[in-house]
């Protein structure tokens, strides 16, 4: 199964008790870039939900929100300290006696100065959490991975249609190839002839030339291996796995051989060939930085 690097995953979880929600977003790159954002709360369960996730994912650049929330338990403690606000009235009311003053203090006034509360986050039932949260990551991952499955087939089709194109340009150079040396047999023939009148034509310094000629111009090796390469390039295809690098290495080797197809060749149907065989395989080449 061939796998595209774009994909998307949600999953959300709710009972009477909380609510969870994780988000997996991801697009192409060269390596596995992950990235986590959760309530601070939860940080502690990073790093073991990056290694959950990375059973879903091998490459690409991937983002993560999970988002959690308590319908029960409440997510912060307040504690009231009294002896800290008795100081305050204290002093307060020793203020207003050395002034001969009115106190005047109210307790929303009191409730405002430093440490009359205090505040901290409320300890929390880990296992319960990590129960809902590994569920809930581990439905999203499901998601987000049928998702790249199924980009990753709409990706295999194109590019087999592509490479089968591409066989076609390759079928149409080796039949073309050997026509053009007899045509140019044909045409120094002929220019010789033009030239020397009624003088002898040497046969053996036109098949000299033509030989040459045939030697400079050959691309058979380039058309067997532009064949083979778009062959490993179905056979990888087909038999999916992680196979995005090296289908782009494959992709490098096909472009090398069609450039060097295009700088052998005189002929100009070759040539026009020969570059849409270029144009084709740089389709793919894109269509390939898209595969896991």
């Amino acid at each position: 199964m061939i796998k595209s690097m774009t994909g998307f995953g949600r999953y959300e979880y709710s009972d009477e008790r909380c609510k969870c929600v994780v988000e997996i977003k991801s697009v192409n790159h060269r390596y596995l870039d992950l990235t986590v954002k959760m309530p601070k709360r939860l940080n502690f369960f990073e790093a073991s939900l990056r290694t959950l996730l990375k059973d879903y994912m091998k490459r690409g650049k991937v983002d993560v929100f999970v988002s959690y929330e308590e319908f029960e338990q409440e997510s912060v403690n307040i504690r009231y300290n009294k002896a800290v606000a008795a100081k305050y009235m204290e002093y307060l009311n020793q203020i207003a006696e050395d002034f001969g003053l009115e106190n005047d203090t109210r307790v929303s006034t009191l409730s405002r100065y430093p440490e009359v509360f205090d505040t901290d986050d409320a300890e929390i039932d880990e296992d319960a959490i990590w129960k809902v949260l590994e569920e809930t990551a581990r439905q999203a991952g499901d998601n987000f991975a049928q998702s790249r499955a199924k980009e990753g087939e709409n990706l295999k089709n194109d590019l087999i249609s592509k490479l089968d194109g591409m066989l076609g340009n390759v079928d149409f150079i080796t039949e073309r190839s050997p026509k053009i040396i007899e045509e140019y047999r044909n045409k120094l023939t002929a220019k010789v002839n033009e030239l020397l009148a009624d003088s002898t034509v040497d046969e053996n310094r036109i098949l000299t030339e033509v030989a040459i000629f045939a030697d400079k111009s050959c691309v058979d090796e380039e058309l067997v291996r532009l064949k083979s390469h778009i062959q490993a390039t179905k056979d990888a295809l087909e038999n999916g796995g992680e196979v995005g690098r090296k289908l782009d290495f494959i992709a490098q080797e096909m472009n090398r051989e069609a450039n060097t197809t295009l700088s052998k060749t005189t002929d100009l149907e070759i040539a026009n060939v020969a570059i849409d065989l270029k144009t084709e395989i740089e389709k793919v080449r894109e269509q390939i930085q898209n595969i896991e």
